[in-house]
């Protein structure tokens, strides 16, 4: 991807004001510390190779991977199976604390649960955990901010701090895992059945930790939460060489491709990344990616009042997407979308929002309009954070 990362070691970010916009960062900024490392940071072979390391017995790694993939369990206490002289320096060695909750708040009866977390070195971070009747869903987040400088997004207005560790996304599930398991969502017991990387940030830009952050969801219990990949959503807004690599990776996670204009003209404007590769090459990318693995590809469209939500819009990106042919491999997902104060981008209206819908069903295309759940507690990403 070096040919497309103008600013190779930016400085941090400004914030932008409503209605102005940040330069495009595809690099995080230089000089960040790195977060603790972690055992979701390892495979297996790793665990045991760092506690030998620390002049630990490595078979302690798989009980230290059991505890937390398997138990859920956050209290060194209930580790009853490691030796007490030796637990807390096992639990330091694979287990440090990585965020800390500062906020959880609730809406829909307590089904949809959105927590803002501290890192360990002060940077905020939000994840949201949906609970519906059949499944119960994680949202994450993969870089503290972003950078891809989309106008009317509020982590992009905050600019990219940096990239969040493998270890540090695996947490957000884990920590909706725990409150499922133990009883604390409205529901009952359960389990994280489905999770989406459509948190703050760029999951591709941060490419390897959230490649790590799959492996480690779907590697079989105890050395992962054993989750299906088919469950998985990896969302992007179309940076087209890692879409070509995630194709490649042999994992059938589900692409989502923040999309959000049919033409390149406007779509310069609301996601800058086409400036570097159009609506063709993105489009053709996703339809690459979905003939490589099998899986349906996501179209994300966030529908604006007056600027992409206009009926001749909706032909045109039914046009955009027949032209690959009609085998099933696409379908387009329609966000009301959620305001960014003293933002001038508001939601469609629900006329033009079903007209919009009509349009592309009556060319073959599948399409869906988002769940709007959260919306009292800031429901889009980077609008709890944006607030601290």
């Amino acid at each position: 991807m070096s040919q497309t990362q103008p600013d190779a070691h930016p400085e941090a970010q400004p914030v932008a004001q409503p209605g102005t916009s940040l330069p495009l960062v595809l690099s995080e900024p230089r000089g960040r510390k790195k977060p603790p490392r972690h055992l979701a940071d390892l495979d297996d072979a790793g665990r045991k190779a760092l506690l030998e390391e620390m002049g630990l017995p490595g078979f302690r790694a798989k009980q230290l991977s059991n505890h937390y993939f398997g138990r859920l369990v956050d209290d060194p206490a209930e580790m009853t199976d490691l030796p007490a002289g030796q637990r807390d320096d096992l639990v330091s060695a694979l287990l440090p604390d990585l965020m800390t909750p500062l906020r959880t708040m609730e809406a829909d009866k307590g089904t949809t649960r959105k927590t803002l977390w501290k890192l360990f070195d002060g940077a905020l971070v939000e994840s949201v955990l949906m609970r519906y009747p059949d499944r119960a869903t994680m949202c994450v987040s993969s870089q503290a901010g972003c950078g891809m400088a989309c106008p009317f997004c509020a982590t992009g207005m905050g600019g990219l701090q940096r990239n969040m560790s493998t270890a540090e996304i695996v947490e957000q599930v884990v920590a909706g895992a725990r409150a499922l398991a133990r009883g604390e969502v409205p529901g009952g017991p359960g389990r994280v059945s489905n999770v989406v990387f459509m948190g703050m940030g760029e999951p591709l830009a941060n490419y390897k930790a959230v490649v790590g952050a799959v492996r480690r969801l779907t590697d079989p219990s105890p050395s992962g939460l054993g989750m299906s990949a088919r469950g998985i959503t990896v969302s992007t807004v179309g940076l087209v060489p890692r879409i070509n690599q995630l194709a490649d990776e042999g994992i059938p996670v589900t692409l989502a491709l923040s999309l959000h204009a049919p033409d390149d003209e406007l779509r310069n404007e609301l996601v800058p990344i086409n400036t570097r590769f159009s609506v063709a090459e993105t489009v053709e990318a996703a339809w690459n990616y979905a003939a490589r693995t099998k899986r349906r590809v996501s179209i994300e469209y966030a529908m604006m009042r007056g600027i992409n939500d206009q009926a001749e819009r909706a032909d045109l990106l039914a046009d955009v997407l027949n032209s690959y042919g009609d085998w099933g491999w696409v379908h387009v997902n329609l966000i009301p979308l959620n305001p960014v104060e003293g933002s001038k981008w508001t939601a469609s209206d629900p006329a033009d929002e079903r007209e919009f819908v009509r349009r592309l069903e009556a060319k073959g295309i599948p399409t869906t309009v988002r769940d709007t759940r959260g919306r009292e507690i800031d429901g889009a990403c980077g609008q709890l954070a944006a607030k601290e």
